[in-house]
């Protein structure tokens, strides 16, 4: 045996081959080895032009439907439907908000009407809104209001400034904000 430790001798070829790979690999050294940092490739910084606003007032919905307390409980089903949407903020005539109203909120009182035998026509939605509104503040980072709609578990967030509602923030508005930034870094 040639002084080969431990390398398996089925013939004279393999052993050799074996022999001759072990002795190439000795022959690199740590210089000769190239680091590998990232599998993501070079990245570029952005430049001003490319980082966009990330504030909720960019993303929030400021042409809104919005609904009275005096409104009937069958006009807001009406409007909800209409629109297509699943709600929407209670305002006073100096357009302050008061509170918010759901299909949830409407659904509980068909309910309530069906089970006592009671019509809607007379029912006012004041009586069965959400008073205790939470608001987001407009120069909020969109993605931690995200965070805010995953803790509160809202479907929709008004903001308010100084006292008047001037928009909304919706879960779908933060989905298309994320789709808008795609591929840029997400600060």
């Amino acid at each position: 045996m040639c002084g080969f430790p431990r390398l398996a001798m089925t013939n004279k070829t393999t052993y050799f081959r074996k022999a001759s790979f072990f002795f190439l690999y000795l022959e690199f050294t740590k210089s000769d080895l190239m680091p590998i940092k990232s599998f993501q490739g070079a990245r570029r910084q952005p430049s001003k032009e490319d980082v966009k606003s990330l504030k909720v007032s960019d993303y929030m919905t400021t042409n809104l439907i919005t609904f009275t307390p005096d409104q009937s409980i069958e006009s807001v089903m009406e409007l909800l439907i209409k629109h297509r949407i699943s709600g929407g903020p209670v305002v006073n005539a100096k357009k302050e908000l008061i509170g918010i109203i759901s299909e949830g909120d409407c659904i509980k009182q068909i309910s309530e009407s069906r089970y006592y035998n009671m019509p809607m026509q007379d029912q006012t939605i004041e009586k069965h809104m959400a008073r205790n509104v939470d608001t987001i503040d407009g120069n909020m980072n969109i993605f931690d209001a995200g965070n805010k709609f995953l803790e509160a578990k809202r479907r929709r967030f008004p903001i308010v400034e100084n006292g008047k509602l001037v928009g909304q923030i919706s879960q779908k508005d933060i989905l298309k904000a994320a789709m808008q930034m795609k591929g840029q870094n997400w600060k």
